[in-house]
């Protein structure tokens, strides 16, 4: 007789074995419609999972966290259903949830086009009216190899084929179609309401170029209607707000195949890229690092000590000179070391901070590639320091502080605070890792930050604290980091003498706040749609002529402000003043200052935002002083 814990605190008996559909129709018809699975003692389930013995049962609804995500899952399943119908000959490979979405890979005798993909939809939505149930099986392994291999399914034959051999395979169908699974789903496809296929796409059979091409076709999927129609408007708000497509409208920079995953940068861009870098370099300054720069290339044997080649080697380029092996640097970490090592370091320099700009290369595959945002060579705001135990909490609440205004200065307001625990491939034993995790907890803890955890997802010599930025339209980007390191300074023999007189190994925090330089001003370009603040802003105004007699005190006026500081241009050739706005508008300058005859006689601008707004005719020096004023809003 079951006895079933609900998550108010109240219970149920059951004489027997009972279904989770069974319990919520037990708690009301009402929850019976509306479950989509189970969770059992915390454990997701289908509604069909049969209950035994005493649980902790909660009916899962499209209210709750889990229900986009569930799904997602099946509404891959009925993509792949679809196609099926749609395309008999069509062999389907896996079908997973990724973020805000779903894909399944197809291997098919011609790609399809985007008639196909709107078939496949209707076909899904036809599917999903059927409102087939969907039902679970198991098989045992060898026997499921040979039922996809009867009908053909060939790369499903090969998956169940490279699962041990006394595995029971879980199978999920609805109608005349089955796929293998390990679930859970929803109980029907009439629950698959809001869906929508994007994209195709191309992809290997298991990630191995050496494979076939398969066809990837991506969807979406939610709960509600209307949070599926604000994540449709948020893309089409980002697709006109792609940093690669504002790069070429305000002249930034490009990227070319002669040099894959490396960018061009153009003077408007590299002018934004030193708004970024010096003030980064203030912000070292001012919280007491010192800046280093270390070499681009180092011998193997760094390499090997700090764990990075047996753990990294596939991500780092490497060379060789004179039979000796090299590494291009992925990271700055190691040679930070190297510097602290030269000479003899005692516990009064300490905490000892150390900040590079410092220049990486990573052997990211070239289907990653993307933009400004994922990149083969980059530069990171890379900072290290080199403390005692005793310092760890005390840098760590410090430098969450100073992260939170850098955001407030670029422009943004929210951010989420993650913890990334223990990998599996991992150095170091593990109560120093016990130690290093409870020191990030503590140190957001005490900066009455909340945060979750992501298991197993820190570095393989440290956990690290995770900082993400939300930008205009609600998107998070991972930028900043603080990781807690107890090995790598032992690896290669890092020392200070204590106040005990012995010798003592140091901890090292590797933090970065914007992370990869390019991939922040990607996200910048992106936030702020290319109309970036005053301090930001490549080109800060430009000063339009109405004819050529102004053109002379055009180009007093902009040699003037850039005396003052400012990144100014002047644009007097022989247009019409509202043909000259208009190009301007496009570049989101800050500001266009007009001069006419009465300007010039009067020695004002007349000033326009890149709003649109008209402030009129101003004197020069109330102009400056306004843009100073401005201006002071970031740094």
């Amino acid at each position: 007789m079951p006895n079933i814990r609900l998550p108010d605190g109240s219970s149920k008996s059951f004489p027997g074995p009972v279904t989770v559909a069974e319990i919520a129709a037990a708690i009301g018809p009402g929850l019976a419609r509306a479950a989509l699975a189970g969770k059992v003692n915390g454990k997701l389930v289908d509604t069909g999972f049969r209950v035994t013995q005493d649980v902790d049962v909660a009916i899962v609804t499209d209210k709750d966290p889990e229900a986009n995500d569930l799904l997602r899952h099946s509404t891959a399943h009925l993509l792949a259903h679809a196609v099926k119908e749609l395309f008999p000959d069509a062999q389907v490979t896996i079908g997973p949830v990724i973020e805000n979405g779903f894909y399944y890979d197809f291997s098919y005798k011609r790609p399809f086009t985007p008639d196909d993909l709107a078939a496949i939809e209707k076909r899904m939505a036809e599917i999903a009216k059927r409102d087939l149930p969907v039902e679970r099986r198991e098989m045992p392994r060898d026997e499921a190899v040979k039922f996809f291999r009867d009908q053909g399914e060939k790369y499903k034959a090969e998956i169940i084929a490279s699962i041990p051999e006394k595995e029971t395979i879980s199978l999920y169908g609805q109608g005349n179609w089955i796929d293998l699974c390990r679930g859970p789903h929803v109980p029907s496809t009439g629950k698959l309401k809001n869906f929508k296929l994007m994209r195709v796409a191309g992809a290997y059979w298991r990630g191995d170029s050496k494979n076939e091409m398969l066809q990837r076709i991506y969807g979406t999927a939610w709960a509600k209607k209307e949070d599926q129609d604000a994540y449709l408007k948020m893309l089409e708000e980002a697709e006109k707000r792609d940093h690669r497509r504002l790069a070429t409208q305000l002249d930034l920079f490009h990227m070319q195949e002669e040099a894959p995953g490396l960018v061009f940068w153009h003077p408007k861009g590299w002018a934004l890229w030193q708004q970024v870098e010096q003030y980064m370099r203030r912000v070292y300054r001012d919280n007491g690092y010192q800046e280093v720069r270390g070499p681009q290339i180092l011998d193997r044997t760094i390499w090997e000590k700090t764990g990075h080649w047996a753990n990294f080697k596939d991500s780092m380029f490497t060379t060789a000179s004179e039979n000796r092996d090299y590494a291009i640097k992925p990271m700055n970490c190691p040679g930070h070391i190297l510097i602290f090592n030269k000479g003899i370091r005692s516990y009064r320099d300490l905490p000892l901070r150390y900040g590079e700009f410092g220049s990486c290369h990573r052997n990211e595959p070239s289907g990653a590639l993307h933009g400004l945002m994922r990149v083969r060579g980059f530069v990171q705001d890379d900072g290290h320091i080199f403390c005692t135990e005793d310092h760890i909490l005390s840098e760590c609440v410090a430098f969450s502080a100073l992260l939170q205004k850098v955001y407030r200065d670029f422009g943004f307001t929210e951010i989420i605070y993650k913890i990334a625990t223990r990998p599996a491939n991992r150095i170091g034993a593990d109560a120093l890792w016990d130690k290093a995790e409870e020191a990030l907890k503590q140190a957001l803890q005490k900066s009455a930050i909340a945060f979750t955890l992501s298991p197993g997802e820190g570095a393989f010599y440290g956990p690290k604290v995770e900082y993400s930025l939300k930008d205009g339209i609600g998107r998070l980007w991972q930028c900043g980091t603080m990781q807690v390191d107890f090995f790598m300074p032992e690896r290669l023999g890092a020392e200070y003498v204590g106040e005990d007189n012995a010798r003592h190994t140091p901890v090292m925090l590797h933090r970065a706040i914007v992370g990869s330089m390019e991939r922040f001003i990607g996200i910048l370009i992106e936030h702020h749609a290319g109309a970036f603040p005053l301090w930001l802003a490549p080109v800060q105004a430009v000063v339009l002529s109405i004819t050529e007699r102004q053109a002379s005190y055009a180009r007093e006026v902009a040699e003037r402000l850039k005396a003052a500081g400012f990144r100014i241009t002047a644009d007097v050739t022989n247009e019409k003043i509202g043909y000259k706005i208009r190009e301007h508008s496009l570049q989101k300058l800050p500001y266009q200052l007009v001069v006419g005859d009465k300007e010039m006689q009067a020695g004002t601008v007349a000033v326009r935002t890149r709003g649109g707004e008209d402030l009129g005719a101003l004197p020069l020096d109330g102009f400056i002083a306004r843009l100073e004023s401005e201006a002071r809003v970031g740094p």
